[in-house]
C-alpha cells in the first residue's frame, strides 16, 4: 500500500489526512509537523483568543481517532527525491510513496534598530498568541505595523480590551488588496473606533532601555509605546526544499489537482501552495486563506491516491473573511484584481452591502459586508470571469435579502 507522508501539521495537512482516511486509504499515514502541537485553527489567534473570549483549548482542530504516526516539534530539513525521504531536523529521515508539502509560512521579521527589545512581537503561532495576550494585559499603547489582515484584527481586539492603537502602514489605505474604495471605509471604521491610523508612514526604528518604549516613524514622528506588533506579512516555508529540483516561485508550483510541476508523486496544499486560478486567467496564484487551506488539503488527501490521470481540479473561486468591531467583512474570487469597484446590493442604513470587483467588464470578485446569506448565490457565478451585465441580469430575477434594489449601474 502507498506510504503517504504530509509535512506540515497545520489546517491543510490535517484535512489532507482526513481525506485520505475518509477515501479509503488503508496505508501508512506520517504527519510530520514543525510545531509540538496537534493541529490548531489559526483565526481565532488574531481576535477570540487575543480578547480572551476562547482559550487555547478551544482553538484545536478535531483530530478524533485518526490513525496517523505523528512527527510533532521536528522540522523537515531536507528532500531526497530521487530516494523517495524527507529528511528531519533531528537527522533522521521518513520515506514516501506519495508526499503532500504543506509547510505554509511564518511571520516576516524585521531586523531594524530596536528589534531585539522586549516586548516586541510577531503573530503567525500560538506562542505568538499567547505571548501577545499576556502583553495585553498589562500594555497601554500598542504601535501595530502592518495594515493587513493580521494588523487591523489585532487592532480591533486591542481597541475591545481598551488599549489605545497607533496603526501604521506603508500602503495609502489599510486592507491593501480591497484597492482604495473600499479601503477609505476601512480606514473610517477603524478610526471611528479610537485607532490612530497613518498611512504612508513606516516604521524606522525603535527605543527604549530593555522593552520597547517609544517607535520612530519614517515621516519623522514619534510615538510612545510599549507593546509592538509586527505585522508586516508571510514568508513561504520553502527553505527545506532548496536543491530538492521542485519547481519554485517561491511557493511550490503546481497544476489544477495541486500536482508539482515537477514530480507527480508530490502534491502540495495551502499558503504554501503556488496553483492556476481561473479567475485569474489560469495564472498560478499563492492564496493564503483559512478555506482555500482546507479546501487544497481535502483535494491534496484524494488526489495523492489516485494515478495522476485520474486526479481532480481545484476549480472554486477563493473565499475570505475577516471579523473587526462587529463587522464582518467577506470576500469571493480575486479583489485585488479590480479596476474598479461596483455597488450591488445596500442595505438602508448602509450597514450591508455587497460590491462587486470588476476588470474590464468582468466580474472578478465580490466583497460583502454583513451579508452572509447572499453570498453562496454569489460564489457559484464566479468559478470563472463573467460579465458584470450578465450577473446583474440573473440578480434582478433573485429574491435580495438587504433590503434595498440595486444600485445603479
Amino acid at each position: 500500500m502507498l506510504r503517504l507522508v504530509i509535512v506540515g501539521a497545520s489546517l491543510a495537512g490535517l484535512r489532507a489526512a482526513q481525506a485520505a482516511r475518509a477515501a479509503g486509504h488503508e496505508g501508512e499515514i506520517v504527519m510530520i509537523g514543525r510545531e509540538p502541537h496537534l493541529p490548531y485553527t489559526r483565526p481565532p489567534l488574531s481576535k477570540e483568543l487575543l480578547q480572551g473570549t476562547q482559550e487555547i483549548e478551544d482553538s484545536a482542530l478535531q483530530v478524533g481517532e485518526l490513525d496517523v504516526q505523528w512527527r510533532l516539534g521536528t522540522a523537515a530539513s531536507g528532500l531526497d527525491r530521487a530516494g523517495r525521504h524527507v529528511l528531519l531536523a533531528d537527522g533522521s529521515e521518513v520515506r514516501y510513496d506519495r508526499l503532500i508539502v504543506a509547510t505554509g509560512c511564518r511571520a516576516r521579521s524585521w531586523d531594524g534598530p530596536g528589534s531585539e527589545l522586549g516586548g516586541v512581537h510577531t503573530l503567525r503561532d500560538l506562542e505568538d498568541a499567547v505571548a501577545l495576550r499576556a502583553a495585553l494585559a498589562s500594555a497601554q499603547h500598542l504601535l501595530i505595523v502592518g495594515a493587513g489582515f493580521i494588523g487591523c484584527e489585532v487592532a480591533a481586539s486591542a481597541r475591545a480590551l481598551g488599549v489605545d492603537v497607533t496603526l501604521v502602514d506603508i500602503a495609502s489605505h489599510p486592507l491593501l488588496p480591497f484597492g482604495p474604495q473600499l479601503g477609505e471605509r476601512w480606514a473610517r471604521m477603524h478610526r471611528d473606533h479610537g485607532v490612530d491610523l497613518r498611512v504612508g508612514v513606516g516604521l524606522a526604528g525603535l527605543g527604549g532601555a530593555q522593552r520597547v518604549e517609544h517607535a520612530e516613524l519614517t515621516d519623522g514622528s514619534t510615538v510612545v509605546v510599549d507593546a509592538v506588533l509586527l505585522a508586516l506579512g508571510s514568508v513561504l516555508n520553502t527553505d527545506w526544499l532548496a536543491g530538492s529540483g521542485l519547481e519554485l516561485n517561491p511557493a511550490v508550483v503546481c497544476d489544477s489537482t495541486l500536482t508539482t510541476t515537477s514530480d507527480p508523486d508530490i502534491l502540495a496544499a495551502g499558503d504554501v501552495a503556488a496553483v492556476p486560478v481561473p479567475l485569474a486567467g489560469g495564472a498560478a496564484l499563492r492564496i493564503e486563506h483559512w478555506t482555500s487551506a482546507a479546501e487544497h488539503g481535502q483535494l491534496a488527501g484524494r488526489n495523492a491516491l489516485l494515478d495522476p490521470a485520474e486526479r481532480v481540479s481545484h476549480t472554486t473561486p477563493p473565499y475570505f473573511w475577516s471579523d473587526q468591531y462587529g463587522v464582518k467583512i467577506q470576500a469571493l474570487g480575486l479583489p485585488a484584481l479590480a479596476e474598479r469597484i461596483e455597488l450591488l446590493e445596500q442595505s438602508p442604513e448602509d450597514d450591508r452591502f455587497i460590491a462587486a470587483c470588476v476588470a474590464g467588464e468582468n466580474m472578478v470578485g465580490i466583497v460583502g459586508v454583513n451579508a452572509a446569506r447572499r453570498l453562496p448565490w454569489y460564489r457559484r457565478q464566479l468559478t470563472h470571469p463573467r460579465p458584470l451585465a450578465e450577473v446583474k441580469l440573473q440578480l434582478t430575477d433573485e429574491a435580495t435579502t438587504l433590503g434595498a434594489p440595486l444600485a445603479a449601474a
